[in-house]
């Protein structure tokens, strides 16, 4: 049995198909037939959809964690930087590790 490789869709896709649920007569089954997907991810999606109130808010939430990332990444390179500098003044390794930011 071979696995098959995950498929991404757009976010744009995920909200039209989430907006096909609100259609008259339209099932969480047919729908994910219709579209080709199975009917779990549609469902998450509606759900985080209608925790999150909008898609814009769900865009704001990965917006601000992106950030958060790329911050997160720019102050553990600076530590880092700090600890190479202790490292080359002759403090012994063990300096940064008890005395750094952990």
């Amino acid at each position: 049995m071979s696995r098959q490789p995950r498929r991404h869709f757009a976010a744009e896709f995920k909200e039209q198909a989430v907006a096909r649920l609100s259609e008259p007569g339209a099932s969480q089954t047919s729908v994910a037939r219709e579209l080709g997907v199975k009917p779990s991810p549609l469902k998450g999606r509606r759900l985080e959809l209608a925790a999150a109130g909008s898609a814009e808010a769900i865009r704001r939430q990965q917006a601000k964690a992106a950030e958060l990332c790329r911050e997160n990444r720019r102050l553990r390179e600076e530590v880092e930087v700090m600890r190479k500098g202790e490292q080359a003044r002759g403090y012994p390794a063990w300096w940064s590790a008890t005395t750094g930011p952990n």
